[in-house]
């Protein structure tokens, strides 16, 4: 008869501590931009504990690289998506929070340059691009199924797999909006 006792008191612990680990999942669109292009996308992110979610994106990358990459200009798009983990500071899923992420786009690029001697040379390139960042963010709970949530990010492009001529890659710097229904 103890031992039932004790079963059921471990059962009715085990029930209560795991109904007590509030989690989420959230859906929603997210915009980055950044200064030579855009990235729209949908996200979901799910939490395994209080204080951690994973992350993955779906986008679509609109770059327009100007002069800034290895042609006197690149122009182009493609799509790509995320994985990432997220981690806040405060429970529940609200306030600051630090991601790890990493990105790959699979991009088609039209460049040009301009020759001194007055002529131009055209190419396409695609590229398959990794890019991790670092991403701080600030969620605000709007209601109990909203968040907002302004961020800014920092990493690395790097070129992986080039199919035309090199294009542009290095630091990038992004800034971000999230907007998510949350379901608990």
């Amino acid at each position: 008869m103890k031992i039932n006792h004790l079963f059921t008191f471990i059962l009715l612990f085990a029930f209560i501590c795991c109904n007590a680990q509030k989690k989420v999942f959230d859906i929603g669109i997210e915009a980055q931009i950044y200064p030579t292009g855009y990235i729209p996308g949908f996200y979901a992110e799910k939490s395994f504990s209080q204080r951690d979610l994973g992350t993955v994106r779906f986008g679509y990358q609109i770059i327009d690289h100007r002069d800034q990459g290895k042609h006197d200009s690149e122009k182009g798009s493609g799509y790509g998506g995320t994985l990432g983990y997220k981690h806040y500071f405060k429970k529940y899923f609200v306030g600051p929070s630090l991601s790890l992420r990493t990105d790959f786009w699979a991009n088609k690029l039209d460049w040009t340059t301009n020759l001194e001697a007055g002529g131009e040379i055209k190419g396409k390139t695609d590229i398959l691009v990794l890019q991790p960042t670092l991403e701080f963010g600030w969620a605000f709970a709007i209601g109990d199924n909203f968040a907002l949530t302004p961020t800014v990010a920092y990493g690395f492009e790097k070129n992986i797999k080039t199919k035309g001529e090199p294009t542009g890659e290095g630091a990038i710097m992004l800034a971000g909006l999230k907007a998510a229904y949350r379901i608990w």
